[in-house]
C-alpha cells in the first residue's frame, strides 16, 4: 500500500512543544513574597492552570530563590507539591537550576519554558539558555491557550506522565543504592514486557511515540494517524505498541515498531523507544525478541535506519544485535533505500536467541498475522 508519511525529523517536529515548565515561586505562581510575607497565596486561577497542564502531560518544576524547607512546606501547605517535579529551591543563578532539571529529564532545552515575574531573572535565563522559552509571571493564565502547551496528542500515558516520572525517579535512587551487579538489579524490578498489535485506541499512543522519541528513533519519520489506521487494517503490515510495567508501577507505552511481510523477509520500517528505558534493556530486548521470532519464521530482516543530530544510541543498538549492510537478495523486491536522502538499510540473518534475562515478555506469534494478541512468550 502507499504510505504518506513526513520525513521530517521526529525531534523537529516536537520542538514547538513544551515539555516543563518551570515555575518562580513569589510573585509568579503565589502571591506575595514569602520570606516577607509568610502566608503566601496560591490563587485559584494559577492553580487551574497547573492542574490543566499536567492533565496534557508536561511536567512542570520551581526554580526560586528561597530557602528549600520553608518553600517547599508551602507547597505542600497549598496543596500543590505534588506537581512540582525536580525543583530548584535555593540561591544559585536560575540558569543552572533550569538546565540541572533539563538534563535530569533528560529533555532539550527548546522544549523547557521558565516563567518569572522579574525581567532581570527572565533576562539571566534568556542569555545563559537562549532555547529555552522565557514568560513573564503575568502571562501565567493564558499559557494553556498558548500551541506550545497544547500538545498534538492527549493520551492515558500522557495524563499520567508526571506520577510516571515521579516512579522513575524511585527507580533511579533505588539503583543507585543497590550494592550488586546492573543485570540483578534490573531482575529485582519485576519488569514486564507486553508487546501487542496496535487497536485503533492506541493509535494516539503511536503517534506520539514517533514525535516525541528521537534518540531512540531509527528513522526520525513521522507516522500521522490516518496512515497508521491504514497500516493497522493492511494484512501486510504489522503496527505494534510495546509497553513496560515493573513493581514501581507502569512506565506506559514505551516503544512502536512498524513491520512490512516479505515471502522470505520482515522489514523493519520504524522502530521507536522511549529514552527512559534504554537503561532497562528495552530496545535491546525488542530486537532480540524480533530477531528470535524472524529466526522461528524462517526470514530475514531488514531495517530501515536514517541517522540523525541525537539518534547515534540507537544505532549502535543495531549493529550490537547483529544487523549490518552487507546486501543480501532477499532485500531486492523493496523500495531502494537511495530514494529516500540519507536511509540506511540494514540487513541481519537471524538465529534463534535468547530474548531476556532481566524481563518477562508477553508478545504476539508473528509467525500468526490472523492471530489476535497471541500467546506469551516464556522466557
Amino acid at each position: 500500500m502507499t504510505e504518506t508519511v513526513s520525513d521530517e525529523p521526529a525531534e523537529e517536529a516536537v520542538a514547538v512543544t513544551i515539555k516543563c515548565l518551570v515555575w518562580d515561586l513569589d510573585d509568579t505562581l503565589w502571591q506575595g513574597t514569602l520570606l516577607e510575607d509568610g502566608e503566601v497565596q496560591l490563587p485559584d486561577e494559577i492553580r487551574k492552570v497547573v492542574i490543566e497542564l499536567d492533565s496534557r502531560g508536561i511536567l512542570q518544576s520551581v526554580s526560586s530563590r528561597n530557602d528549600h524547607e520553608h518553600a517547599w512546606a508551602r507547597l505542600e501547605a497549598l496543596g500543590v507539591a505534588e506537581y512540582f517535579v525536580l525543583p530548584e529551591i535555593g540561591w544559585g543563578a536560575k540558569s543552572d537550576a533550569v538546565r540541572r532539571i533539563a538534563d535530569r529529564l533528560g529533555f532539550a532545552l527548546t522544549t523547557i519554558a521558565f516563567i518569572d515575574d522579574r525581567p532581570a531573572e527572565r533576562a539571566e535565563v534568556a542569555f545563559h539558555l537562549p532555547d529555552v522559552r522565557c514568560y513573564p509571571a503575568e502571562q501565567a493564565l493564558a499559557l494553556p491557550e498558548l500551541s506550545e502547551f497544547t500538545p498534538a496528542t492527549s493520551t492515558v500515558d500522557s495524563r499520567r506522565r508526571r506520577q510516571m516520572y515521579q516512579a522513575g525517579f524511585l527507580r533511579e535512587a533505588e539503583r543507585a543504592a543497590a550494592p550488586g551487579p546492573d543485570e540483578e538489579f534490573l531482575r529485582s524490578l519485576d519488569l514486564r514486557m507486553r508487546i501487542g498489535r496496535a487497536t485503533g485506541e492506541e493509535l494516539s499512543r503511536v503517534e506520539e511515540l514517533t514525535l516525541r522519541t528521537s534518540q531512540m528513533n531509527a528513522t526520525g519519520v513521522h507516522y500521522p494517524d490516518e496512515v497508521l489506521r491504514g497500516l493497522i487494517a493492511d494484512p501486510g503490515h504489522e503496527v505494534l505498541v510495546v509497553t513496560l510495567a515493573d513493581r514501581f508501577g507502569p512506565h506506559g507505552a514505551v516503544g512502536v515498531l512498524l513491520l512490512e511481510r516479505h515471502p522470505a523477509l520482515w522489514h523493519l520500517k520504524l522502530l521507536a523507544t522511549s529514552c527512559r528505558v534504554v537503561a532497562y534493556g528495552a530496545g535491546a530486548t525488542l530486537l532480540n525478541w524480533l530477531a528470535d521470532a524472524a529466526a522461528r519464521a524462517g526470514v530475514h530482516l531488514a531495517a530501515d535506519f536514517r541517522a540523525t543530530e541525537r539518534n547515534r544510541i540507537m544505532e549502535i543498538a543495531y549493529r550490537f544485535s547483529g544487523f549490518d549492510e552487507e546486501p543480501c537478495p532477499c532485500a531486492e523486491g523493496l523500495e531502494s533505500a537511495a530514494a529516500h536522502p540519507g536511509l540506511q538499510r540494514l540487513h541481519l540473518a537471524p538465529q534463534p536467541r535468547e530474548v531476556s534475562t532481566t524481563m518477562s515478555l508477553d508478545a504476539p506469534d508473528l509467525a500468526t498475522p490472523e492471530r489476535g494478541e497471541g500467546e506469551p512468550v516464556h522466557l
